[in-house]
């Protein structure tokens, strides 16, 4: 029976990354993923690497030391696979005037946020009576002082993850990573207190390393059982609407433009299980939270809506590290910032794997902090 050198359970980014890097290494690598690659979490996600804002203090310098690594990672997945990937960096506008901005972020004035992105109305402390268009008088200067303006900006990159993660499945192939798909796995096989492969519902793979990246569902191969449940994320995709250079971020919106026209508009967080349906008043509660900071969506048509499953533990951070169980090793619960954190999740997994020092704390993510 034809074995490898490691297993890699989850064809998401995060698996399909590490086993690029592990291939890298001379491993032999197979992918075992439960349904089509790519089609869960990474095909839903958003895609903004938004490394200074919403990152949880423990998570910081790993999601700092991703977003550094992206351009050099999107670099190497197009020249192996062919394919182009939608890496942009205009960068991020934040609309708050509830909460404090990142300390790297750059207040913006009324001139510099209406040379930045015409189209957009935006919260001012002063006015509360709903936000106003900054292109609607582009000849009169503006009454408000520049202190006034909640908004600023963030140089912060975004990434189309549903052509990130074709490229990656296309880099795959061309390292020849096998990739065995439309089976869960179901237990991990253990040999002598080690890992020695997977059973799934059809079959078993022989391994000498496994490696659990199966997202939302991490938690269901026996024998362990880690805590990451679903957290299901609703979003649609409008055209035809305003032209739009940055990601927006708002409280109770984000907006992320794509290199085609199409701009996406989400998100939600919902405990409700592995359901991925969506529904149409939430949908439309996206939409109409869209239009309070950019009027002129009302012009669009929506292209697409779906929903995902993101992985979340308890303390919101990822499990990475090896098991109690020589051989077995996890990186899952990246929760919304899986796409931000495949480079390093990679690059941290593959020295663990090879018994090299990761060269970050990796404490506040070992697997035995649930036990």
């Amino acid at each position: 029976m034809k074995s490898w050198d490691a297993i890699i359970v989850g064809g998401g980014i995060i698996g399909l990354s590490l086993a690029i890097s592990l291939r890298k290494e001379g491993l032999r690598v197979l992918i075992v993923e439960r349904g089509e690659p790519g089609r869960e979490a990474s095909y839903a996600a958003a895609g903004m690497l938004a490394a200074g804002a919403e990152i949880p203090p423990a998570l910081k310098t790993l999601a700092e030391e991703s977003a550094r690594l992206y351009p050099e990672f999107v670099h190497e997945l197009q020249d192996e696979s062919g394919s182009k990937v939608d890496l942009r960096d205009q960068g991020t506008i934040l609309l708050s005037c509830g909460s404090p901005f990142p300390e790297s972020a750059e207040r913006l004035s009324p001139q510099r946020l209406r040379s930045l992105e015409p189209k957009l109305a935006f919260p001012s402390k002063s006015r509360s009576a709903g936000p106003e268009s900054l292109s609607s008088s582009p000849d009169k200067p503006s009454p408000r002082q520049p202190d006034e303006i909640c908004a600023a900006y963030l140089p912060e990159r975004s990434v189309d993850p549903r052509a990130l993660t074709a490229a990656a499945i296309k880099a795959a192939h061309h390292r020849q990573i096998d990739i065995a798909s439309g089976a869960e796995v179901k237990a991990l096989l253990v040999d002598g207190g080690r890992a020695s492969g997977v059973q799934t519902e059809r079959s078993t793979y022989s391994a000498a390393m496994v490696v659990n990246c199966a997202g939302a569902w991490s938690g269901n191969i026996a024998p362990y059982e880690f805590p990451v449940r679903p957290v299901k994320g609703q979003m649609l995709a409008v055209v035809g609407g305003p032209s739009l250079q940055h990601v927006i971020r708002s409280e109770h919106v984000y907006l992320v433009p794509r290199s085609d026209g199409r701009v996406l508009i989400g998100s939600t967080l919902e405990d409700s299980g592995f359901t991925k349906q969506t529904d149409v008043d939430t949908l439309q509660r996206l939409f109409q939270a869209a239009l309070e900071i950019v009027p002129e969506l009302a012009s669009s048509r929506q292209h697409q809506a779906w929903a995902g499953l993101r992985p979340a533990t308890p303390d919101e951070l990822p499990i990475l590290g090896e098991t109690s169980t020589s051989g077995f090793f996890v990186a899952t619960g990246h929760y919304r910032d899986g796409i931000l954190l495949a480079p390093i999740t990679a690059r941290i997994m593959t020295a663990l794997i090879a018994g090299k020092p990761p060269a970050f704390d990796l404490e506040s993510f070992s697997p035995g902090r649930f036990a």
